[in-house]
């Protein structure tokens, strides 16, 4: 796996203020395969995955899941890229995993599926879901493994492992009850509803819902604001947020952000966008 900077070897950069050069790696392999199950881009600070397998709904299979971390490994390592956007080629997001592979599942075989977003939960990067069709069940898991959720009003997040007679899997329960409650995850796994975009905005499931023709383009340019900021310290205040988990009082929040906030201050990028303002102040 490619390596990401994280806070504890951050602080010990200290010494040594220059930025770090990232290794970049190179994105042809994926490319080069017979059958791209996963379409890879980076445009103004902005990587874009997207489930490349319409006919079979973006179902996730083992090598569409080799193909996700192969992309993965190479955008944190790629230096430009200072977010992530994950779709689907139309008219799926992604439905899942496939029903066959399922009933005859084991515990590895299940796994190796799980990764697939799994390693898009665990990257240090800031990640947007663009939903833009039907996220079922692992698809749906997809969806609520990264930060933000944009959705088309025209989604449909459907956990439906009651309705197929499985119990959920992969963290659905728990990621789901974390984002938005214990009643609308009831609500959605065992009553089985489903929700479309504007349902989804109103429960706290997706940051906004938007006509399907501009998802695109307002993920983008949502996930390139994230791209905007320092690349590390991105990195980090994302790594502070999902701290704050275990943090019970505001003392404790206060002393576990004031050690990286005084880090990056001693930053040179501090000191270049605190030189930038006071140029534009000073021009008033």
């Amino acid at each position: 796996m490619a390596s990401v900077k994280t806070w504890s070897s951050m602080c010990a950069m200290e010494a040594n203020p220059q930025r770090p050069r990232w290794r970049r790696a190179p994105r042809a392999t994926l490319a080069n395969m017979a059958e791209p199950f996963v379409l890879t881009d980076v445009s103004d600070g902005v990587a874009t995955l997207t489930l490349n397998n319409p006919d079979e709904r973006n179902t996730l299979t083992a090598p569409m899941v080799a193909q996700i971390l192969e992309a993965m490994d190479a955008f944190e390592a790629d230096e430009s890229v200072g977010a992530l956007v994950v779709t689907g080629t139309p008219p799926a997001f992604c439905a899942g995993a496939n029903l066959g592979n399922l009933a005859e599942a084991t515990g590895e075989s299940l796994g190796t599926i799980y990764e697939g977003f799994l390693r898009i939960a665990r990257s240090p990067l800031p990640t947007l879901a663009a939903v833009n069709g039907a996220a079922v069940g692992a698809g749906m898991n997809l969806a609520l493994g990264c930060d933000v959720r944009i959705v088309s009003d025209t989604a449909k997040l459907d956990t439906r492992f009651l309705q197929l007679g499985v119990h959920p899997g992969g963290g659905h329960t728990w990621m789901l009850r974390r984002i938005v409650g214990p009643q609308a995850a009831m609500a959605a796994v065992v009553f089985g509803q489903v929700l479309d975009g504007k349902e989804a905005e109103r429960i706290g499931l997706a940051y906004r819902s938007v006509p399907a023709e501009s998802l695109l383009a307002v993920a983008h340019e949502f996930a390139a604001k994230a791209a905007t900021a320092p690349r590390e310290l991105a990195i980090v205040t994302k790594q502070t947020i999902q701290a704050m988990a275990d943090v019970d009082d505001h003392p404790a929040a206060v002393a576990r952000e004031l050690e990286p906030q005084l880090w990056s201050t001693k930053q040179p990028w501090f000191a270049e966008r605190l030189a930038a303002l006071q140029a534009r102040i000073s021009k008033k």
